[in-house]
């Protein structure tokens, strides 16, 4: 879509809420996610073989998250706590933040927006890129993902609706910065806006489908219309 839509869609926003893998970090790049999930795949397998099996199909720790309540409440606490470890692991090896990524952030917050980041990932891992990479003054709030509460991660409206509270503005302010299509529909299902970071071939029609406001291939671009807001 042209700049002029990105314009109109930057214009409307009073509160930027970035996620965080894709947008601001590649967070397995160093430690990739097919091993985290093996490792997850197989402390699930000690509480619950045939779960574990199923978790041997996927190489997305994410998805064993999701499945790790139906091996009950210890299953569940296990795989939380296994894959926050890994996660913080995995920023401290990620590398810097994503081409642009720290132009928007500086950006939305000279522009006297709220700034949130609103991840699937965890609070701590958030929290420790943003702390190695000395970028904790840009953003006001952090919100990763409800511990033990997997099916309140997006698409669910819940952290992004919680960050809005955060910032002390309405949902329908918001502009949610994401490269997946369960950012958009977390976005939409809050009444806010969404921008598509396409990072990968493939993505733009995916996110422009799934009803993005505005899809982007840089974060530059971003951080470009929010410095000329």
């Amino acid at each position: 879509m042209g700049s002029d839509t990105l314009a109109a869609v930057v214009g409307a926003t009073r509160a930027v809420l970035f996620d965080f893998d894709g947008p601001v970090c590649d967070v397995f790049a160093g430690h990739p996610a097919p091993g985290v999930a093996l490792h997850l795949a197989e402390a699930l397998a000690a509480y619950d073989a045939d779960l574990g099996s199923k978790a041997y199909g996927t190489d997305d720790p994410m998805e064993i998250l999701r499945l790790s309540p139906q091996g009950g409440e210890s299953a569940l606490r296990a795989i939380e706590e296994e894959l926050t470890k890994a996660e913080v692991t995995a920023v401290r090896l990620a590398g810097p933040p994503i081409p642009g990524a720290v132009a928007a952030l500086e950006a939305a917050r000279a522009s006297g927006r709220k700034v949130a980041i609103v991840s699937n990932n965890s609070t701590a891992c958030v929290r420790a890129f943003l702390m190695l990479h000395e970028l904790r003054h840009l953003v006001d709030a952090v919100v990763g993902r409800a511990p033990y509460w997997p099916d309140a991660m997006k698409p669910d409206p819940h952290s992004l609706l919680r960050a809005a509270s955060e910032l002390k503005a309405h949902p329908h302010d918001c502009t949610l910065i994401g490269d997946s299509v369960t950012d958009v529909e977390a976005a939409k299902a809050t009444g806010g806006r969404s921008i598509g970071f396409a990072n990968k071939p493939g993505k733009e029609r995916a996110l422009d489908d799934a009803g993005a406001d505005v899809v982007v291939t840089s974060m530059s671009s971003v951080a470009d219309a929010l410095g000329s807001s």
